[in-house]
């Protein structure tokens, strides 16, 4: 029997890897967010009473039998310095599928796509304003961006379950992809020359995506070569800049009223 190619190997041992990925959530809020969400596929709920009280009806929705600890014994699979609120949920990534599901369709769609952006307040934070300001969906790597995990979905506040967030395996390819679709593609640059505001005049109506850097290295090369334009931010003063996740809320605003 011939052997395996190494890169068969892999590819089957990645997969193996996916199916078996699960997500601790805690926190009063983005567990019952996902509870409420049908399409989360839900493992094990620990509660304390006082929790189980607070998401009855929750709890109730989803069906689930929640195993009830005592808070001195409450020691779940998360960081011991994340703050449960007595209410941890196991689950599987959701499966948002790829980019013509989510971005092909809505009236004057507006994508955000994320270059090497790993922390995951910034990542949940922008999954919030997405949500907010009407984003079709934040794209992010399957390598060097965020994963799904509890701390994303706390600062996330309940977006992580309505807000697609996808992860594709090459930032640019995604990019061409969404070019093809008729999307006008920004990179946000500090050092470029023209302002988000001009270039978007006279497009609010056009499908327009918005790609940003991790702060410090900013956009990739390859990146900033696969853009239509490189636009920044028309800052007030000279000094600083913004983070990521408010330059995020900032574009996406100023995109729709081009």
């Amino acid at each position: 029997m011939s052997k395996k190619p190494k890169w068969v190997v892999e590819k089957e041992q990645a997969k193996k890897a996916a199916a078996a990925e699960t997500v601790w959530l805690f926190g009063l809020h983005a567990v019952r967010d996902a509870l409420m969400n049908p399409k989360r596929e839900k493992l094990h709920l620990m509660v304390t009473m006082n929790a189980r009280d607070k998401l009855a009806d929750a709890i109730a929705a989803s069906g689930m039998e929640p195993e009830v600890v005592d808070p001195r014994k409450f020691k779940a699979p998360i960081d011991p310095n994340s703050v449960h609120q007595g209410a941890v949920l196991e689950v599987k990534p959701l499966n948002w599928g790829g980019l013509v599901e989510n971005c092909i369709g809505a009236e004057a769609p507006r994508v955000v796509l994320l270059d090497r952006v790993t922390d995951p307040h910034n990542v949940g934070a922008i999954l919030r304003s997405a949500e907010v300001l009407g984003a079709s969906a934040v794209i992010g790597t399957r390598h060097h961006s965020a994963p799904e995990t509890g701390a994303l979905a706390k600062t996330a506040s309940g977006a992580l379950e309505r807000q697609p967030y996808l992860r594709m395996r090459n930032l640019a390819d995604a990019i061409i992809e969404l070019q093809s679709m008729g999307y006008y593609v920004l990179g946000l640059d500090g050092e470029a020359e023209e302002t988000i505001e001009s270039a978007v005049e006279g497009r609010s109506g056009d499908p327009i995506a918005l790609v940003f850097g991790a702060e410090g290295p900013g956009l990739r090369q390859k990146t900033k070569e696969t853009v239509d334009k490189l636009v920044k931010i028309d800052a007030a003063g000279g000094f600083g800049s913004l983070n990521v996740s408010n330059a995020a809320a900032v574009a996406l605003y100023a995109s729709r009223r081009g």
